[in-house]
């Protein structure tokens, strides 16, 4: 049952029980009654939502952070780029919930949505794409709390904040701390390497068609997670955009010497199975590649896993910027 539906009762409890911010306890485990609610801060505004939400729909960025923190789903967008890096565990659930929206939001279904009876929706997408999604009417369905990603790195406060919506801190508390002492332990494992190298990232989302390739800076995709272990991506990026585009930039490849050359080593985005992406495939064949320092002293490492975007997701990454920066140990 939505909350609209329950208004007279959410109405008559409003002025003793609401809370304010985003919940007066860590997982709104106090709540004792089904019709509590509470304001939540979310990119939207302030909406009133239930403390302990029994149905959940979630759309873009938030349906690996639900799934993780084990939020009561009853529907989910599909998310076919992040299915890499889902546990066994958490693919099955993926699989089974109910989709009611495509990749895009474009592609969302009011009709299955209303089906599903939420009395939460959390739609996770970047605000320039909210509005290809008619929030309105949403909202007659159930309360909708908009919670989309800004800078890649944000990830690790939206996913809270969106596991935090819906009731599920206790979960997400417990894989942030896992992921934390993880970093901790490869930041000391390589503390006399690590942080003398300057660092530059070749991302994925070059264009060779149009002689483009994606240099990453600091919070970005594919260096936020090695950060944590006492990376350091040097430079930023010349014209500042919007979300991503405040981290990375796409030169053209004839400006590879002069985006790279100072770099001591480069790291660069594989697929989860280890492939080279075409885009960057593009970068490494050309001949002013081969002749930056970093390239000539064989001093590049492939990254796993660059759009981690939960804790869950993130230990999978530190796995492999491990597994990839382990020769830096032997030299």
């Amino acid at each position: 049952m939505s909350i609209r539906r329950s208004s007279g009762l959410a109405g008559a409890v409003a002025l003793g029980l609401v809370l304010t911010g985003c919940g007066s306890s860590k997982d709104g485990s106090d709540a004792s009654d089904k019709g509590e609610t509470r304001v939540f801060a979310a990119d939207n505004g302030k909406i009133k939502i239930p403390v302990e939400p029994k149905r959940v729909v979630a759309t873009g960025y938030a349906v690996p952070a639900m799934i993780e923190a084990k939020a009561p789903l009853v529907g989910i967008s599909s998310w076919k780029r992040g299915e890499p890096m889902m546990s066994k565990k958490d693919l099955a659930i993926y699989k089974k919930v109910p989709k009611v929206a495509g990749e895009a939001a474009t592609e969302t279904n009011y009709e299955a949505i209303a089906e599903a009876e939420p009395d939460l929706i959390v739609i996770g997408v970047p605000a320039p794409v909210l509005g290809d999604i008619d929030v309105k009417r949403l909202e007659s369905i159930a309360p909708v709390v908009a919670i989309g990603p800004t800078v890649p790195s944000a990830w690790r406060e939206l996913s809270r904040k969106q596991a935090d919506a819906a009731g599920s801190l206790k979960r997400f508390d417990s894989l942030q701390s896992k992921y934390e002492a993880k970093a901790a332990g490869l930041k000391k494992k390589y503390k006399n390497v690590l942080p003398q190298l300057k660092l530059g990232h070749v991302g994925a989302y070059g264009e060779s068609a149009k002689g483009t390739f994606q240099r990453e800076f600091g919070r970005s995709w594919g260096t936020n997670i090695a950060e944590d272990i006492g990376a350091t991506y040097y430079g930023k990026v010349k014209k500042p955009g919007p979300g991503s585009r405040a981290v990375s930039e796409y030169p053209s490849i004839e400006e590879l010497p002069a985006s790279l050359r100072d770099a001591d080593a480069i790291t660069y985005t594989v697929m989860a199975d280890g492939s080279v992406p075409k885009s960057v495939q593009y970068v490494m064949d050309s001949k002013l590649w081969k002749n930056l320092p970093a390239v000539k002293a064989k001093k590049t490492f492939p990254i796993r896993y660059t759009e981690a975007a939960t804790y869950g997701q993130a230990m999978q990454t530190l796995d492999a910027i491990d597994e990839s920066f382990a020769p830096l140990l032997k030299r």
